[in-house]
């Protein structure tokens, strides 16, 4: 299920994507950046709409993923 960023309180969404980006296999490019940049990055792209919060039920957590993938996982449609 999409949860709309702008429903969430800003210290919890940033608490969200903080841990986002410090977990392990995250990729951000060659250039290693600051956890506060990785957050802005996120940030960005939520507003850009190109990737968003998703609740997945069976772990009981929010994970992020990109619109597209969301909407597939949504209309039960594969790649």
């Amino acid at each position: 299920m999409i949860i709309p960023h702008k429903q969430i309180a800003p210290e919890t969404l940033h608490a969200l994507l903080e841990s986002y980006a410090n977990r392990d296999g995250t990729d951000y490019g060659e250039v290693e950046l600051s956890l506060d940049d990785k957050v802005k990055q996120l940030e960005s792209a939520l507003g850009r709409g190109e990737i968003v919060l998703c609740y997945e039920e069976q772990t009981d957590s929010i994970n992020l993923m990109t619109a597209q993938a969301a909407k597939q996982v949504n209309t039960g449609q594969a790649d």
